[in-house]
């Protein structure tokens, strides 16, 4: 990849794909209310859409490395578009029926799409062009996906939820005729914004079969196994750790419609509180950008010890105040989840040698957290209130302290394993 102009198109691809997948990935956080609404789920019920979702990343991330690693990256891209839209025209026949396990199945099927994207695009970037600017490719790729981001909130709810919206107690007093009705209303809901989605995904997968993208030749093969990185605290601690920074996040945006519409701001709609997980998003794009910038010379466990307070003490905030400063307050734990993550990826996977490859695995696996930790939000929140169920991110941001302080530190066992 000598010629710049030779990696134009595929940088642009793989840029474009990032900001699809996040968008649509994004949309989750606005599908969870809208299908408690039209399914007339609990609060557990409807968060095991994110269940669905990053539990298929979890359980396919290691075969579609391996159907990768035999297939190529050109056809993991092109598989992983056409997988997702197979699960984005799933809605159609779930919408028809109102039946959420159909629901789940189609978020499945997207997510093991969007897995097969995820593991292609970092490695693609990474070689296509100059190496010595691989860093600055791939943060401007995440900055790309970060606006995706951002805007999938805004057009799902666009699409899915209500500017004037039907009382829960104009709801109660339908006859069982009128409830049907406006509950099949409700579903066929879903059918433009997915079945768009499906028709750009198998569009871009049929376009890229014919587009001539570069190869990447495998490095050293020599991995090792899952059962060698356990013997590296750190690296155990540091996957933990993302299952909680994550488990977090997707927690607090699944729930922060519900909760806004919780805190006793007057008039407030479902359409209209959807608007604080876009400035959440924005945060977290803002923080990512400022990042870059700061991480080149800031103290990383530093950094996270202050970033994962400073959130634990935002949702603390918000936890026992109401109206704008309780929704403002966990909007802004955005801004200091944003450089989390790369913290904590450097962190786990630091001095692991030839083990670093699948260091870096368990860490992908460990966004299993955010399968994990709606549904126990959930279950609190059905039992004690939406408000108590936030001691869970609480929970997770004061683990993240300590790995911050002490968990990071590599011992000398570890290192003698290298």
């Amino acid at each position: 990849m000598k010629n710049s102009k030779d990696v134009v198109v595929p940088l642009l691809v793989v840029m474009g794909l990032m900001f699809i997948w996040n968008l649509s990935r994004n949309i989750n956080d606005v599908l969870i209310p809208h299908l408690k609404r039209a399914c007339q789920l609990t609060d557990f019920q409807s968060s095991l859409v994110q269940s669905a979702f990053f539990g298929g990343y979890f359980l396919l991330a290691l075969p579609v490395g391996q159907f990768i690693g035999r297939f190529g990256y050109k056809a993991g891209m092109v598989t992983g578009l056409l997988t997702a839209a197979a699960g984005a025209l799933l809605f159609f026949p779930a919408a028809d029926m109102r039946y959420y396990p159909l629901f789940l199945t189609a978020l499945f099927v997207m997510a093991a799409g969007f897995t097969f994207l995820e593991v292609t695009a970092t490695p693609y970037i990474s070689v296509l062009g100059d190496p010595e600017r691989a860093s600055s490719r791939l943060s401007l790729a995440s900055a790309v996906g970060s606006v995706g981001a951002t805007l999938g909130p805004f057009i799902g709810s666009r699409f899915l939820l209500h500017a004037t919206e039907v009382s829960p107690e104009t709801v109660g007093q339908f006859n069982s005729e009128q409830l049907t009705h406006y509950l099949n209303a409700e579903a066929q809901l879903v059918k433009t914004p997915y079945l768009s989605l499906g028709g750009l995904f198998l569009t871009i997968g049929l376009l890229l079969y014919f587009i001539k993208l570069p190869k990447i030749e495998g490095e050293d093969n020599h991995t090792g196994s899952i059962r060698d990185i356990l013997k590296f605290r750190h690296t155990v601690l540091g996957a933990l750790g993302v299952f909680c920074y994550l488990g977090a996040e997707v927690g607090i945006v699944s729930f922060l419609i519900r909760y806004a519409k919780s805190s006793g701001i007057p008039g407030l709609t479902e359409q209209s509180a959807a608007l604080f997980i876009t400035l959440y998003m924005a945060l977290v794009l803002t923080g990512r950008l400022v990042g870059a910038y700061w991480l080149r010379s800031a103290n990383p466990p530093v950094t996270l010890a202050f970033c994962s307070a400073a959130a634990m003490v935002l949702v603390c905030i918000s936890m026992t105040t109401t109206g704008y400063v309780s929704v403002y307050a966990l909007s802004l734990v955005g801004l200091f989840t944003s450089v989390m993550y790369p913290i904590l990826f450097t962190l786990s996977i630091k001095n692991l040698g030839i083990y670093t490859k699948t260091g870096s695995s368990l860490i992908i696996m460990s966004i299993v957290g955010g399968a994990v930790i709606p549904p126990v939000m959930g279950l609190l929140s059905d039992g004690f209130g939406i408000q108590k169920a936030f001691i869970v991110p609480v929970l997770c941001y004061i683990y993240l302290v300590y790995y911050a302080r002490t968990g990071h530190t590599i011992t000398q066992a570890s290192i003698t394993q290298v």
